[in-house]
């Protein structure tokens, strides 16, 4: 029915219903004011890396906690494509002696149940994510006091100059210090978050959150974006769909398929032998979205035989080589680098010193004679293998058999990623649930410097990673690297830790590689950087 009809059929029902003064009445009420059928919210549907389990951003360093995070929570400040640390949530001033930092919230700031943002919130979330985060715990360190000096101000005060406050405060990636209400924030930093209340551009749908299916996320009419352009996880962050739908697809064929039929909108992560169908349909944009790419690690557990022996380890990183494990994991060499710098080669830290076996695939038969010579009683190894992630399928299998070939029994237990997540925090001996290895990827502002590198982190069962190696000397190392201002000292002494790194094989270093995502042309808007993707900004035909 027209618009003029519905208006005679209204008029005609009125007039036959309604005696008297009372039509007069009616006929006075203009048309627009008939109900109109309500418009269907615009809603964005992606496929991410992975499924969402995992909903606290501060006790895991999985990304697609990460992503989650960064859909209902803000941040105090945030870094821009130039890796300048701009404002966020909060300005801020260093006082002349560089001990005393004064942040200062910005208006129109409120918690998605309506309560303002205050600096004591602030506080309790800073503290909280210092517990965990390992450039958060070392910034910690150098913190004489932290407190809200008043609603808006959080004062910092140093116990001497350190230069890294600003970038760990901003830092894009795992562990990003989100803001949380003080109720939430004080949870123990080893507990789980109950609640999943931010201030960011978008709240969580917790009625329609099912894990393995979809999470979902509405718009937060109340947030009020600053006023600069988007540029990496900085600037406005304006929101210009209704709803994001994050929908679980394992099945890379699935989901590209899916894409391409219009059922979704934005895919994360197409499988690499995926790309040239994709790139070949028109109505598809293919991109690179962080161009920091990614490095493939692999990770063993120090707490359980046989890796808590150094040089079970050593012979295990002899067998390893990138070529293998890039070839595996993504093929086209047009996508990968093989890179034996462990803080990422091309950055100001680089060197590949020490890495001849992994770049140059020639440690097989040392890695036989170092494990001959270990001890090694055939302890099997367990390998965390999870099926349903295109960037994580590969490694465990092609570093179980290198394992194989190098002499170790190996046992490789398939599962998805979001069991890996749970499982790598359980220091439980392997009869109990444990683990000896997993692989996993960085984003490559996680690896730029030894304090960034949580990797890196040796403060054992405590406070280190995933793995949890006690090492003080590389503890000593790490703070001397914190300590300096001297470019070229830095250099030496990253250079002194990459040697550390290998010699009592903290973690394997497997080569770099960038992931393309991809989305429907009638898409546009979607931001670059190194924690992507990010939703704000979006606009969908």
């Amino acid at each position: 029915m027209s618009e003029v009809s519905r208006g005679r059929w209204v008029r005609a029902s009125l007039k036959a219903k309604i005696p008297g003064l009372l039509v007069a009445a009616a006929l006075a009420v203009p048309l627009s004011a008939v109900p109109a059928q309500a418009q269907k919210p615009k809603t964005l549907t992606a496929v991410m890396h992975s499924d969402l389990r995992v909903l606290d951003p501060i006790i895991t360093t999985a990304y697609i906690t990460r992503d989650h995070a960064y859909m209902i929570y803000d941040t105090l400040l945030a870094m821009d494509s130039s890796f300048k640390v701009q404002p966020q949530m909060a300005s801020w001033k260093i006082s002349d002696d560089k001990l005393v930092y004064t942040f200062t919230l910005r208006d129109g700031l409120k918690w998605h149940d309506g309560a303002p943002v205050t600096a004591e919130d602030c506080v309790a979330s800073l503290k909280r994510w210092g517990t965990r985060d390992g450039m958060g715990q070392k910034l910690m360190d150098f913190v004489a006091s932290l407190e809200a000096t008043d609603p808006k101000t959080i004062t910092m005060k140093l116990k001497e100059p350190y230069g890294l406050v600003l970038e760990s405060i901003g830092k894009p990636s795992s562990v990003v210090p989100f803001m949380m209400p003080k109720r939430i924030a004080d949870t123990p930093g080893d507990k789980a978050i109950a609640e999943h209340i931010g201030s960011g551009p978008f709240k969580f749908v917790q009625g329609e959150f099912q894990p393995g299916v979809k999470a979902v996320y509405e718009k937060n009419k109340d947030y009020v974006p600053r006023s600069e352009p988007p540029s990496w996880n900085s600037g406005g962050k304006v929101v210009k769909v209704d709803r994001v739908e994050w929908i679980t697809m394992p099945d890379a064929q699935t989901a590209v398929n899916a894409l391409q039929s219009g059922d979704i909108d934005f895919m994360e992560n197409p499988s690499f032998d995926l790309l040239p169908i994709l790139k070949a349909n028109k109505e598809i944009v293919v991109h690179t979205l962080s161009p920091l790419g990614f490095q493939t690690i692999g990770r063993m557990n120090f707490l359980h035989p046989p890796f808590d022996n150094p040089k079970v380890r050593r012979a295990a990183f002899l067998a390893m080589n990138q070529k293998d494990v890039l070839d595996a994991l993504v093929g086209n060499p047009e996508y990968y680098k093989i890179c034996g710098a462990i803080f990422g080669c091309g950055t100001p830290l680089a060197t590949e010193a020490g890495s001849d076996t992994l770049i140059k695939k020639s440690g097989m038969e040392a890695a036989k004679k170092a494990l001959a010579e270990s001890g090694y009683d055939g302890t099997p190894v367990v390998v965390m293998a999870p099926g349903d992630v295109v960037t994580l399928k590969a490694q465990p299998i092609v570093g179980a058999q290198l394992l194989r070939d190098a002499g170790f029994k190996v046992e490789v237990q398939a599962t998805d990623w979001q069991t890996v997540v749970t499982r790598r925090a359980s220091q439980k001996p392997i009869k109990e649930g444990g683990w000896n290895m997993f692989f996993t990827n960085w984003a490559g502002p996680d690896v730029l410097n030894p304090i960034a590198h949580a990797t890196l982190n040796s403060k054992g069962k405590t406070g280190g990673w995933f793995g949890w190696p006690d090492d003080p000397e590389m503890e000593k190392m790490r703070d001397a690297f914190a300590r300096s201002t001297s470019p070229d000292e830095q250099k030496k002494i990253a250079a002194d830790i990459q040697a550390r790194v290998f010699e009592q094989v903290i973690y394997l270093p497997l080569g770099q590689y960038t992931a393309p995502s991809a989305w429907r042309k009638e898409i546009s808007g979607v931001v670059d950087g190194p924690a992507t993707p990010v939703f704000w900004n979006i606009e969908k035909k």
